[in-house]
């Protein structure tokens, strides 16, 4: 399955969150640890809000190293979330709307007082 974007880019704001992440949870893997957030943003009822995000970090991936062996069901789950979210699944938006989902993800598990372990982003995933 065609990825919507090529290269990811994150911001230095997300790169400081990511390193903050890698301390708490020991995942050294900055495409685990971006999984981990685009899911959590992914399970958000509202849609992240259309801000600027620079790509003013040293921290790039390609697609298929983001997503690993589940990347065609990340790309299959954005499109969904677009679908539902009214928006189109153009390569465009997708590509738009998957830095929103990552970006806003990585904000909120940073920012996640309770997240001091591995453990606990396991617990996130699967509490009701």
């Amino acid at each position: 399955m065609e990825s919507p974007i090529e290269r990811i880019k994150l911001s230095q704001t997300a790169k400081d969150q990511l390193l903050k992440l890698r301390r708490n949870t020991k995942i050294d893997q900055w495409n685990i640890l971006c999984r981990w957030a685009f899911c959590r943003s992914l399970a958000e009822p509202t849609p992240p809000s259309p801000v600027p995000i620079p790509q003013d970090s040293n921290v790039e991936m390609t697609w298929r190293v983001f997503g690993g062996e589940m990347s065609d069901i990340l790309l299959l789950a954005l499109k969904q979330r677009c679908h539902n979210d009214g928006y189109s699944t153009d390569k465009e938006t997708l590509a738009t709307q998957f830095r929103l989902h990552l970006h806003r993800g990585i904000g909120y598990l940073a920012g996640d007082p309770n997240i001091k372990k591995i453990e606990d982003l396991i617990e996130l995933a699967i509490k009701d």
